[in-house]
């Protein structure tokens, strides 16, 4: 996906400065620029870097992801079974199966352990958890 370009000049009238104000901020290397030929060229997310709004920068967000890995002993396969049905169904649930997400539970029969491995933003993977609880205090 590629970014707009502006001009200095663009880039000046967007913000309401003299074109020569944006000039001495490339200069100084407080706003991002490329020269092109005798002219520089700006990227949009570097203007929006510049005037503090990250929502038009998205690309230089970070996105944040956790893992978290539950080991639950004395568990059977099917609770391995109503638990990776809930857990997935509440992934789904409020939209959240556009989110990047990942929920996976393994059962291990010798030992008798049901893991669960949830790889998804902290808060996202939070609420699961807490669910996961919930869901843990109900077992007999």
């Amino acid at each position: 996906m590629s970014e707009e370009f502006y001009t200095v000049e663009f880039a000046a009238e967007q913000l309401k400065l003299h074109p020569k104000t944006v000039l001495k901020f490339i200069r100084q290397g407080q706003l991002r620029a490329t020269k092109v030929g005798r002219q520089y060229r700006i990227l949009r997310s570097d203007l929006a870097a510049l005037v503090g709004d990250h929502r038009a920068a998205r690309g230089a967000l970070r996105e944040v992801r956790s893992t978290t890995i539950v080991d639950i002993s004395n568990a059977d396969a099917e609770f391995a079974r109503r638990m990776a049905a809930l857990l997935t169904g509440a992934r789904k649930a409020n939209g959240r199966s556009a989110e990047p997400m990942s929920v996976d539970v393994t059962h291990d029969p010798a030992n008798k352990q049901v893991k669960i491995i949830i790889v998804a933003r902290p808060s996202d993977a939070a609420e699961l958890l807490q669910l996961s609880e919930v869901l843990l205090e109900g077992r007999t």
